[in-house]
C-alpha cells in the first residue's frame, strides 16, 4: 500500500512540475534486498532473482560496491560494481525501473562511484553500449566470455 501511495505522489508531483529529490546511498541488505530483488525479477532479461541465482546474487550485492537510488522512498534503480585491488572499478550492473528512466538516475548512480573512488579507473561491463555512448563514455576494448 505504501509503495502505491509513493508512486501516486511521485506522479502527481511530476504533473505539477515539481521534482522529488533523488537519494542515492550504499546498499544495505536489511533495508534494500527485498525491493531490489523484486525490481530485478520484474525486469525482462535479468535472471539474478531466479531461483538458481538469487542466493549467490544476494551475497554479491553485499560484497560488491552497490548503490541504491530512491525517490520518495521508492527504489528507482541500483548499480553494482567490483573493485580490482585499488586500481580499477568495474560496473557490472546498472538498472533503473522503466517508469523512472529518462531522469538521469543511471548517470547519477555512476557519478557516485566516481565521487567515492576518485583515483580509480572505472570501466563498464555492458550489454547496452548505446546508453553509455549517449552519456559520452568512450569504448575501450571489449569483453569476451570464456
Amino acid at each position: 500500500m505504501l509503495l502505491v501511495v509513493g508512486i501516486a505522489l511521485l506522479l502527481i508531483m511530476r504533473k505539477l512540475g515539481k521534482s522529488v529529490p533523488l537519494k542515492i546511498r550504499k546498499y544495505t541488505k536489511s533495508e534494500d534486498e527485498a525491493e531490489l530483488m523484486q525490481m530485478i525479477l520484474d525486469e525482462d532479461g535479468w535472471d539474478y532473482a531466479d531461483e538458481n541465482l538469487s542466493e549467490k546474487y544476494k551475497s554479491a550485492l553485499e560484497t560488491s560496491i552497490t548503490y541504491v537510488a530512491y525517490k520518495n522512498n521508492v527504489l528507482c534503480g541500483y548499480s553494482r560494481s567490483l573493485e580490482d585491488f585499488g586500481t580499477y572499478i568495474y560496473i557490472c550492473d546498472l538498472l533503473v525501473k522503466p517508469d523512472c528512466r529518462g531522469g538521469e538516475i543511471g548517470r547519477k548512480l555512476m557519478e557516485c562511484i566516481r565521487q567515492d573512488y576518485p583515483n580509480r579507473i572505472v570501466y563498464v561491463m555492458s550489454g547496452v553500449d548505446g546508453y553509455y555512448e549517449k552519456l559520452g563514455y568512450k569504448r575501450v576494448g571489449s569483453i569476451f566470455e570464456l
